[in-house]
């Protein structure tokens, strides 16, 4: 028997077909999960990320539309490199969302905060529901 038929997970000789790569069952899930996890480690990652910086413009904008200074976002942990989804207004601004709390930049350093508004997405806005909950 040769090297390369061996398992893929524990290295223990193969038996049977010549087309097999796991020992058992117990080794081809730990084989696919381990690799999976690789695989899955940008996504929980940036899925972390989007959380915290809708928590900070949670956090910030209570009342549905404010503005702060930049530098406040970035002193609280904002990452401005991920969002959700982008809204470009009819008078070409862009809103960035990080699910249904949005930014858009504004001079002097300070960035105006918002909330996702049924008329820029009726469908969408479903999804959001009550913002008050």
């Amino acid at each position: 028997m040769d090297q390369a038929h061996t398992c893929l997970e524990c290295n223990t000789p193969l038996k049977g077909r010549l087309d097999k790569k796991f020992c058992n069952d117990q080794c081809r899930y730990l084989y696919n999960n381990r690799k999976k996890r690789k695989h899955e480690a940008a996504i929980l990652y940036i899925n972390s990320v989007l959380r915290k910086n809708r928590s900070i413009l949670k956090t910030l904008s209570p009342i549905g539309k404010t503005t702060v200074r930049k530098k406040l976002l970035i002193n609280s942990g904002f990452n401005f490199d991920f969002h959700t989804h982008i809204y470009r207004t009819n008078s070409g601004m862009i809103y960035y969302f990080c699910y249904e709390y949005g930014y858009t930049l504004a001079p002097e350093e300070k960035v105006i905060l918002v909330t996702y508004q049924p008329y820029m997405n009726p469908a969408i806005h479903k999804l959001f529901g009550n913002k008050n909950e």
